[in-house]
């Protein structure tokens, strides 16, 4: 069949809407048709190069939709149903899914390359080239065919322009919070870049009952956002927030401090262990380039305070458990979700969405489907 995606060619270019050829789906495979796609900025690392994945290739990777068909061997989805899907497969069999680390499934081995895991082609074609998909998903699209494994079947009550943020985003900040930091009732939380994963950290905080939380981010639009989702405390940079942290603590500094940067840097490490406790813990959730392969920190004051750095993908959370969950708390007006959307766009207006987000004006685009 024939739909409408956008494809990242070359690094450096503008994502390019135009129609594509799109295979039936194969064994193990789900045609969706997509309803809600957010604009992450994991997607503009495909852009920058600091995420060197295999082009060309249909971006987005936080989408929700209807299936349309399913193909031979699922017999848990039919058509109409409604899914989001996670940004990482989960095939509910490998050790890291079996020991309960869905979000580190054996499976995420193929994002760089993007072609469908049952059999390492391509469904997504145009101008004579495979495409390649997002995380193994294509949300920049229509229509797109998935491995089964990438869906998670929701209740179809569910505005599912909402319901796409929680293949990424949502899960990625919440689950940064209370799975990977551990903050518990009464610490304090510092946040570091407050935007789509930046935002929930705050949220998720905000759920497991931190004192203050402290947000830090250059641009005050997002640092005014952040009070309305939970921050007790805002500052530009970490400089700033140095000062307003070490007050408000009376020295004893942040228990927890997540970094949800734009684009982590190296440097930025050893100030985000300066902000943090004794026995406190910086949460690196931001990607930093693929080349980058320095940071700067001090190894005593990680010894001397007993400090941690850790990493956490998808929020270290299980998307299948973690999203219908986190759908709960919204249905019950304890997640915002619809805030989180500042502006939706068409397809054709990807481009201006990245520049949006570029430039600090969203907390998330979203893009809708007719």
């Amino acid at each position: 069949m024939k739909t409408r995606a956008a494809i990242l060619w070359e690094v450096g270019k503008d994502w390019s809407v135009e129609e594509i050829d799109l295979d039936p789906p194969r064994h193990g495979e789900v045609l969706v048709h997509l309803l809600g796609s957010g604009l992450c900025h994991s997607d503009e690392h495909l852009v920058t190069g600091d995420l060197p994945f295999t082009l060309p290739m249909v971006g987005g990777h936080e989408g929700a939709g209807v299936v349309e068909e399913v193909g031979p061997g699922v017999d848990w989805l039919s058509p109409g149903d409604h899914v989001v899907f996670g940004f990482i497969p989960a095939c509910g069999r490998c050790p890291s899914c079996a020991s309960g680390h869905e979000n580190l499934c054996d499976l995420g081995m193929y994002l760089a390359e993007g072609l469908q895991v049952s059999d390492h082609t391509a469904r997504h074609h145009a101008g004579g080239s495979d495409l390649g998909l997002m995380c193994l998903l294509g949300t920049f699209a229509e229509r797109t065919v998935v491995n089964e494994a990438s869906c998670i079947k929701i209740d179809p009550d569910v505005p599912l322009d909402k319901a796409c943020l929680l293949g990424c985003g949502v899960v990625t900040g919440w689950g940064s919070a209370v799975y990977a930091a551990g903050v518990e009732p009464g610490e304090d939380v510092a946040v570091v870049g407050i935007g789509g994963i930046g935002i929930n950290a705050i949220q998720g905080a905000k759920l497991a009952g931190a004192r203050r939380i402290f947000a830090i981010d250059p641009v005050p639009f997002k640092r005014d956002k952040a009070v309305e989702f939970g921050a007790t405390h805002t500052a530009p940079s970490l400089e700033e927030a140095m000062e307003v942290i070490r007050e408000t603590t009376q020295g004893r500094m942040a228990n927890k401090v997540i970094m949800t940067m734009g684009l982590g840097k190296g440097e930025a490490i050893g100030a985000a262990l300066a902000i943090t406790s004794k026995l406190g813990r910086v949460v690196v959730t931001n990607l930093h380039a693929a080349t980058e392969t320095q940071v700067t920190m001090s190894a005593l004051d990680l010894t001397l305070m007993e400090k941690q750095v850790v990493g956490s993908l998808f929020g270290s959370a299980n998307p299948r458990l973690d999203i219908p969950r986190l759908l709960g708390l919204y249905a019950e007006g304890q997640l915002k979700l619809d805030e989180l959307v500042t502006r939706t766009y068409r397809l054709d207006e990807v481009n201006r969405g990245y520049e949006d987000m570029r430039q600090g004006r969203n907390l998330r685009g979203v893009i809708t489907f007719e």
